[in-house]
């Protein structure tokens, strides 16, 4: 696939319309969470936690690289894990572990600069690289952008059980791009 080639838009075509609608499939289960289960340490990993990792690795994982990623605005990296997903602590580190809890209200902020800088991002990669862009996953670039996006849905499945199990109500399937 050359960078103009009708097969490269339609691809581009679909993978943008792939991320919107998984974004808006994470944005109702954000939106439907009760409050009392957004922060709650009912289970191992709080609701605002995986909200926040899966906008985190969304964000990175549609970045051409490691080294084109800008943190969002209100990101705190002064942290052991600021992807909002605590590891093992660093016994010899002295940051804490996460940051405080986000706000439903932060999160949704940061869907939204995710969601809105997704046609630009997609548009600029290479999806003939062989390279993900990320040492860590030696795949290549179309592989990676799957990934990610399977990312997206394992994490929306998630909260979308919780937000059921919680308050019975479900989240809605969106199959493609939702009208805008």
């Amino acid at each position: 696939m050359s960078a103009g080639s009708k097969s490269t838009e339609a691809l581009r075509a679909v993978l943008k319309s792939q991320y919107h609608a998984a974004l808006a499939m994470l944005k109702d289960a954000i939106e439907k969470c009760p409050e009392g289960l957004w922060v709650n340490s009912c289970h191992t990993n709080e609701c605002w936690q995986v909200a926040y990792h899966v906008l985190f690795f969304a964000h990175l994982y549609s970045q051409p690289n490691e080294a084109a990623f800008r943190p969002w605005k209100d990101h705190v990296a002064n942290v052991q894990y600021p992807d909002g997903i605590a590891g093992p602590p660093d016994p010899k580190s002295n940051m804490p572990l996460l940051a405080k809890p986000y706000t439903k209200a932060q999160v949704l902020e940061y869907w939204a600069f995710c969601d809105g800088q997704i046609d630009a991002t997609v548009d600029a990669l290479d999806l003939d690289s062989p390279e993900s862009g990320f040492w860590w996953y030696p795949i290549p670039k179309i592989e990676h952008q799957i990934m990610n996006l399977r990312h997206i849905q394992h994490h929306t499945a998630q909260l979308a059980d919780r937000v059921r199990t919680a308050a019975n109500v479900g989240v809605d399937w969106v199959g493609a791009r939702p009208a805008r």
